[in-house]
């Protein structure tokens, strides 16, 4: 694979709030060898247990830093990868070089490579779009546990409504987006510093391609790329899925709140009500230890 990408320079993450746990980098993926790939590694490597987090558009891994250390608390492994054009990972810098496969087959061969197993998948945004997808991967059903869910949808190909097609058009005529300031639009207690870590994968304009073209790879036509195996996913939760899960709903999303996460809940097998964070915004991972706490114990304190 020859893609052309950006790597940002590790200084722009030196002084970032909370968030100095171990980050491990590959850059032999195969399908992607030549492109560095990072993903927090924390705990222990042989724990009995793993969490997934999985980060959307325009985050990145830092948005975990929250709900990581409660994770941790159970004695399990936390593995949070960056998404390629996001965080620590390479930048294509490309529009064309993104896509629902070249994403998610990505996470496929991460899972793979670290042969993660008894996995609690968190999930919200693109986190969700891609990662709800997994279990249809041949083998994936038996790795993955336990699910937590916050603010993402199965993209089978419908359009998610008006909202969503203005963030979609305003991301794509927008080169330089201001990630962080958009984040804390929905976020008022982010402080300064939290801010500009969500800036910091990003020196200019130019290593924000995934950043712009992420809202219109959205499957929101039934023939888009990504919509006939998030179809397959949908009836894999609704009708295969028999693991714990559990729900938090940040009800001040405009896009993906209540109304939508209750569409998702239906379709998810066994899935008790929702935890409903008042005011909580898009990002609700940034709300994210009493969620953490909440969906530990609803599992039984692991």
């Amino acid at each position: 694979m020859t893609i052309k990408a950006l790597r940002t320079p590790e200084t722009r993450f030196a002084h970032l709030p909370d968030f100095d746990f171990p980050v491990s980098y590959a850059d032999d993926l195969p399908g992607y060898e030549g492109l560095r790939i990072a993903y927090v590694d924390a705990g222990p490597p042989d724990a009995d247990r793993v969490f997934l987090c999985l980060h959307g558009e325009p985050s990145w891994s830092f948005l975990y830093r929250r709900m990581i250390p409660v994770f941790l608390e159970t004695g399990a492994r936390v593995i949070a990868p960056d998404l390629l054009g996001f965080g620590r990972s390479d930048k294509p810098v490309e529009q064309s070089d993104y896509s629902f496969e070249f994403h998610r087959n990505y996470l496929v061969a991460l899972v793979e490579r670290l042969n993660l197993r008894r996995i609690t998948l968190v999930v919200q945004d693109w986190g969700g779009i891609l990662g709800l997808t997994l279990p249809v991967a041949p083998g994936f059903d038996a790795r993955i546990e336990r699910l937590i869910v916050m603010n993402t949808a199965l993209a089978v190909g419908v359009s998610p409504g008006e909202g969503f097609q203005m963030w979609k058009n305003y991301a794509l005529s927008t080169p330089d987006l201001p990630i962080g300031a958009l984040i804390r639009r929905g976020t008022p207690h982010l402080t300064d510093a939290e801010t500009a870590a969500y800036d910091a994968p990003y020196p200019d304009a130019s290593y924000k391609a995934g950043a712009q073209v992420f809202p219109a790879l959205v499957p929101v036509e039934p023939d888009m790329p990504g919509a006939a195996i998030s179809r397959a996913a949908a009836e894999f939760w609704s009708s295969r899925w028999s693991g714990p899960s559990f729900m938090a709903v940040g009800d001040a999303d405009p896009v993906l709140g209540p109304a939508q996460m209750e569409s998702l809940r239906a379709t998810i097998r066994g899935c008790p009500e929702p935890m409903t964070i008042r005011g909580g915004g898009h990002f609700v991972q940034e709300w994210g230890e009493p969620i953490a706490r909440a969906a530990i114990a609803a599992f039984g304190g692991r």
